[in-house]
């Protein structure tokens, strides 16, 4: 199993941007494919993008596709989110997912879950 702990969530003007970042100990994080997820206030956890193992397979939902991108320093066991041109509706709680696989693909459903980082945009 990892450990997952993000961080780089805060508050940011409708229209700027923010990087979240995730770090992994307590497992080999390349054999991990990791994902992001949110949580709006009232709203269920829905996925917002995903990388495999060697960050050439990435997917996107539909609402962040353009603006968001996931990648990965495996160096360094850590997964980002870049987001860019940020809306009001993406104001949520920003999770980190892994799951330990034995290819280089993307997954939809996780094992280990980190704690959330709160991101928050004004309009």
């Amino acid at each position: 199993q990892v450990r997952l702990v993000e961080s780089g969530g805060g508050l940011v003007q409708a229209g700027g941007s923010l990087r979240v970042s995730c770090v992994a100990s307590g497992g080999p994080f390349g054999w991990h494919a990791m994902g992001w997820f949110r949580q709006a206030p009232g709203k269920e956890r829905e996925f917002v993008a995903a990388i495999s193992w060697s960050g050439g397979s990435r997917d996107y939902a539909d609402s962040v596709k353009g603006r968001f991108t996931i990648s990965r320093d495996n160096a360094k066991n850590t997964v980002y989110l870049q987001m860019n041109s940020l809306k009001p509706e993406d104001t949520a709680v920003y999770y980190c997912a892994a799951k330990w696989v034995v290819a280089d693909i993307i997954v939809y459903e996780y094992d280990e879950w980190g704690q959330g980082t709160q991101v928050t945009v004004s309009s």
